[in-house]
């Protein structure tokens, strides 16, 4: 195809070439001018045949002079179009079918620090950050996730950076691996490090070489709060 071709679709061209496309599609012929015009909200026939000269330029379509609806999406550019279509159909359903997942505090992930009972609730109720929902695995249960803010990073080596948003799920329990809201209850501290059962202690281990783990004489002195589900990096 021309080097013409290549060029980057504007938004009008690719709504004049899915007014063909799903008109041809739905009655065997393609749009008359003044159809294509009432299918885009463009305001006038010569507007639509600049856009057509412009596809035809580029070699999205052919057209035969002096017959009437004559538009044809070419064969070569057909794949290009149908990508095109299915990546804006694919950011609508993306959009329409996106989570909307609170915010609810900072959680550490460095040394632990002490924090107040309301760590969890730190930000306001308007505070969510939306996600497509085909990022969270089909197994996990959508309703009651919520998100924290990472201070820290005693996690970079797991992809997890100071700033960063984790989305978790709820849980008391954890297997080991599992990178995890951790809170020590002696000492009313919070902390997010992978867990490891080793005999009657627990070991928190931080993903940074330069930091050591945590180690904590029984389980019963932790309160596990979430699993991380998803990173969100903050570039």
């Amino acid at each position: 195809m021309a080097q013409k071709a290549r060029k980057q679709l504007k938004e009008r061209h690719k709504q004049v070439l899915d007014a063909i496309q799903d008109y041809r599609a739905k009655h065997g012929y393609a749009p008359s001018y003044r159809e294509i015009c009432a299918r885009t909200d463009i305001t006038s026939t010569s507007m639509v045949n600049y856009y057509l000269e412009q596809l035809e330029e580029m070699g999205y379509i052919e057209r035969s002079e002096n017959i009437s609806r004559s538009l044809k999406i070419k064969d070569a550019a057909q794949e290009k179009v149908d990508q095109v279509l299915g990546n804006i159909k694919q950011v609508v359903n993306e959009i329409s079918n996106a989570l909307s997942i609170p915010i609810v505090g900072r959680i550490v992930a460095s040394e632990p620090i002490p924090i107040p009972e309301t760590d969890f609730n730190l930000f306001d109720a308007e505070s969510k950050i939306e996600i497509p929902e085909s990022l969270i695995p089909f197994n996990i249960q959508k309703d009651n996730l919520f998100a924290l803010e990472v201070d820290g990073d005693s996690m970079i080596d797991a992809m997890v950076s100071d700033g960063d948003v984790i989305i978790m799920k709820p849980v008391r329990e954890a297997q080991n691996g599992e990178m995890v809201a951790v809170r020590l209850k002696d000492q009313n501290e919070t902390t997010l490090k992978h867990f490891y059962h080793e005999g009657n202690r627990v070991r928190l281990q931080p993903a940074n070489p330069t930091m050591d783990p945590i180690y904590v004489d029984s389980s019963s002195d932790i309160e596990i709060q979430g699993s991380v589900v998803l990173v969100i990096r903050q570039m």
